[in-house]
């Protein structure tokens, strides 16, 4: 693993062929974009919170907390733009609606939404299920199914392909399973594993149907570790048949988790954009590499977009206008910061043009006995590109020293493209 760097006043962004080469093109970052007043809701505990946005306009926001076994996953919405929230019912353990782990959401192109969640027992440290739910009126009314119940269930995610099928991935220390549906959600159908070693670090559908899916070391909640597996897995007939080629990046674990030295890693993302480029973002630590391959990832073209004293828990997503949006960590303890940028690749290959937001602190700090310090919450804070032009991050408010949990929502200023 490389030093840090010391960090920096203002991000730089270097492009290159791959890391380690001199540099071919280096940008001063312009000016910091500002968010607007951010907005706190309290209510439960929304650890890795995840959110989308309908066609209808309503925004979603999911997470976790530390709710017992058997209890339903959280889900508020909101229907004007993110100023307020409110809960949404999801059901009850009856009805299949459980989950008190990792969660994602996804909105199919007729508007279907989708809601899947992992159950977690925390007293020894396993997962326990992945169900998955389908609402096809905005969040009033939820269908649910049980895609797993195997020991070591474990990070789900889901993506729907422009043709409304919907597909779900997640490990169990097995390997990499996979499950889709083409009749929205009413019926769903394991499909033969796509690896079978490693963990679903995360998965992407492109604007033809494409689908990548990244494989990592780690799986089982760290319980397995696999030396070795990283690979990006691309389908482009529905997910019957899978790619599989070296992720371009070679991250340093920790299968102990227990090691301050090292850089925290679980989601290594992925996002196509509208014209089918693939992108990939990882952290050697001291920078944030964004690769892209316009092949299916079968070559990748490389950037560092980031550089300062400790980046980790980056995410990524793409905007229908070429644009990317990407969030991480950076710093430790009370220097922990949460950084945006918006990456621009013109003409696909194209160098990129990186602007960065403000950092903020995030109002989360480390449960239990010892001092609290800042803290992450989870393992990345996601981003949304919203139907108005803007882009919006929640994050989690995890402060039980003063009783106030729950999650803040930022977006752009009206004015923030100018």
């Amino acid at each position: 693993m490389r030093s840090p760097f010391m960090a920096v006043a203002g991000a730089l962004l270097v492009g290159c062929a791959v890391p380690g080469t001199p540099p071919t093109q280096t940008l001063a970052t312009p000016e910091l974009i500002e968010f607007a007043e951010p907005v706190e809701h309290l209510d439960r505990l929304a650890r890795e919170p995840m959110v989308v946005q309908h066609p209808s306009g309503v925004l979603f926001v999911s997470g976790y907390g530390s709710s017992e076994l058997g209890e339903p996953p959280m889900l508020w919405k909101s229907n004007d733009g993110g100023r307020s929230w409110a809960r949404v019912d999801v059901g009850t353990a009856a009805d299949g609606a459980a989950g008190n782990s990792d969660v994602d959401l996804a909105v199919g192109p007729d508007g279907t939404l989708y809601f899947v969640a992992m159950g977690f027992d925390r007293e020894v440290y396993e997962g326990t299920q992945i169900a998955v739910g389908v609402s096809e009126d905005i969040g009033h009314s939820w269908r649910w199914t049980l895609l797993s119940k195997s020991r070591f269930d474990d990070r789900p995610w889901i993506a729907v392909t422009p043709d409304g099928t919907a597909h779900v991935i997640w490990n169990d220390g097995q390997g990499v399973c996979h499950a889709r549906s083409t009749d929205r959600g009413i019926t769903w159908t394991e499909q033969p594993r796509i690896h079978r070693r490693g963990g679903s670090s995360h998965l992407s559908a492109g604007p033809s149907g494409e689908l990548a899916v990244r494989i990592t070391s780690l799986s089982a909640s760290g319980k397995k570790y696999d030396e070795g597996v990283e690979y990006i897995a691309v389908s482009i007939d529905g997910g019957e048949s899978w790619t599989k080629r070296r992720a371009p990046f070679e991250p340093e674990w920790d299968p102990t988790f227990r090691d301050r030295n090292t850089i925290p890693r679980w989601v290594e993302p992925l996002a196509w954009d509208a014209t089918g480029g693939l992108y990939h973002l990882s952290s050697d630590g001291s920078q944030l590499w964004l690769a892209h391959s316009t092949d299916l990832g079968q070559t990748w073209q490389k950037w560092s977009i980031a550089r300062d004293e400790r980046l980790f828990f980056p995410f990524l997503v793409a905007g229908a206008s070429g644009e990317l949006a990407a969030t991480w960590f950076a710093g430790r303890d009370d220097t922990l910061r949460a950084h945006v940028a918006l990456v621009t690749i013109p003409h696909r290959r194209g160098e990129p043009s990186v602007q960065r937001f403000a950092a903020f602190a995030p109002l989360s700090w480390t449960r239990g006995d010892r001092p609290a310090t800042r803290d992450p919450a989870g393992e990345y804070f996601p981003a949304v590109f919203l139907n108005d032009g803007g882009l919006g991050v929640a994050t989690t408010i995890q402060d039980v020293r003063s009783d106030r949990i729950g999650f803040q929502w930022r977006r752009t200023r009206p004015d923030w493209r100018r």
